[in-house]
């Protein structure tokens, strides 16, 4: 549960004297573990005009899954899965093998079910976000990102329980303007996700990438230089099908890891050559290695565990390739992440999904996907005892931090899913030219306003009041 969105209600890491009220939390929750479930929720909801909170597993910086005075519907524990063969949809283009994924499916849970069937499927890094929830709806930047695009991109249906209760189907042919709204259109917001089927790929093998260089007070001109090397080199990394994750704070650069299938190790060195041979020249001190996997799930496994992405309060910023062209581009991106990481911690997930859809309007993700190199995500450590003091990290995140990467990028966008909660701009950041059309699908298929998010589509509709109670505007 975001601590942000709690108002500091029952804090645990606080003295066992302080007060324990339930706050924002959730005051009932449905266990929910068939559709059947979803649908008397929403018509109870409906009934009594209460507040309705669509949970998965939580992983939401957006204060989606919680809510003062709600009731909560629990989607964890739909966990089926089905492997389609074949699948086969003369509106498809898609004619191979397809899993059907229940609402509840963790990413480790679809990788560990498409292994055994010699599959892959598009998913992302954390091993227990919900593949079928607010991750696939809100875009889905994935580890296979370059090679098949986003996780969105490979939704070929949906099944669904709607605000009126009823459990539809949304695809190609049926019901396709919300098909089209739930591809990125972020989650909780149209209908209640029941299972989706989404395209699975044939397995092969993979080739992984770290590096390392520490900042001891005297190198820091040297690594930033470096930096500015490598961002030079993304372009034909992404290009040759890789993921890359790099970290940049005041301790120091990490990429961990670039991770690419079907290239040998000695080919994805040589993309890191130029990096390389830059801190051999500059004489730095660094570490790096690669490794060579026969398949997804093992190069998978082999990735150490990472920060707690939820320690933190996060904003971030669809990086495009332009700024990567030429060198002074180059010079004031790396000029912008070293105001940044110089004090505190960013990282960027670098991909191409340029050419994953035949239009940026394929599907509603934001076309600002289609021209990025990078999502970059910025972090201020979350203060658990102190209120007040998280709150002026969250500012200097809004207003201090994020704005030397959006002075770089005018009228660009975000991630969705890795998202600033407090940006004024949302509509156009997050959503792009697509958000007239999404609330247009949001007010035909929930004229109520029943699935509310903050930063949702047709959310201004509603204010929070400081109780945490939901009002019409």
């Amino acid at each position: 549960m975001a601590y942000q969105f709690t108002n500091n209600s029952c804090n645990p890491f606080l003295d066992p004297d302080v007060p324990c009220a339930l706050g924002y939390y959730a005051s009932y929750t449905i266990n929910a573990t068939t559709a059947s479930d979803f649908q008397v929720a929403v018509q109870f909801a409906q009934r009594h005009n209460i507040r309705l909170v669509i949970r998965n597993t939580g992983h939401d910086y957006l204060g989606k899954s919680t809510g003062a005075y709600s009731l909560a519907i629990w989607s964890h524990h739909m966990k089926a899965m089905e492997l389609i063969p074949k699948y086969q949809d003369q509106y498809s283009t898609h004619q191979g093998p397809a899993i059907k994924i229940g609402a509840g499916v963790e990413v480790l849970e679809a990788y560990n079910f498409a292994h055994t069937h010699g599959l892959m499927v598009v998913g992302g890094n954390c091993p227990n976000v919900g593949i079928a929830g607010g991750y696939t709806q809100g875009g889905g930047v994935a580890i296979l990102s370059s090679k098949f695009g986003l996780a969105a991109d490979q939704v070929l249906s949906w099944e669904v329980v709607t605000a009126a209760g009823d459990l539809i189907t949304a695809s190609p042919t049926e019901n396709s303007d919300l098909f089209w709204a739930l591809r990125g259109g972020g989650g909780g917001t149209y209908a209640i996700v029941v299972s989706m089927t989404v395209k699975a790929f044939p397995d092969t093998s993979f080739s992984t990438a770290y590096m390392t260089v520490l900042n001891d007070g005297n190198n820091t001109d040297a690594i930033y230089s470096t930096m500015g090397t490598f961002f030079r080199s993304l372009p034909s990394l992404v290009d040759a099908g890789a993921w890359v994750v790099w970290v940049a704070a005041p301790f120091g650069f990490m990429i961990m890891p670039a991770m690419v299938a079907e290239l040998h190790v000695s080919e994805l060195d040589a993309h890191f050559q130029p990096t390389i041979d830059k801190m051999d020249q500059l004489g730095l001190q660094y570490q790096y290695s690669s490794a060579e996997y026969p398949d997804f799930l093992s190069s998978y496994n082999s990735m150490p565990s990472s920060w707690n992405v939820s320690d933190f309060n996060i904003g971030g910023r669809l990086i495009p390739r332009e700024l990567v062209e030429d060198q002074d581009s180059t010079d004031a991106l790396v000029n912008a992440v070293r105001a940044i990481s110089s004090q505190t911690l960013m990282s960027g997930v670098s991909f191409n999904v340029a050419n994953a859809v035949s239009s940026v309007d394929e599907i509603a993700a934001n076309p600002y996907f289609r021209k990025t190199l990078m999502s970059a995500v910025v972090g201020t450590p979350v203060n658990y005892t102190d209120w007040a003091a998280n709150k002026v990290a969250q500012d200097d995140l809004t207003y201090k931090l994020l704005p030397e990467l959006e002075s770089l990028t005018p009228n660009g966008g975000v991630y969705l899913n890795e998202a600033d909660f407090q940006a004024p701009d949302f509509k156009s950041t997050f959503y792009g030219d697509h958000y007239e059309r999404l609330l247009a699908i949001k007010n035909k298929y929930d004229p109520n306003g029943i699935f509310y998010c903050k930063t949702a589509v047709g959310s201004d509709r509603w204010e929070e009041r400081i109780d945490g109670r939901l009002c019409t505007t």
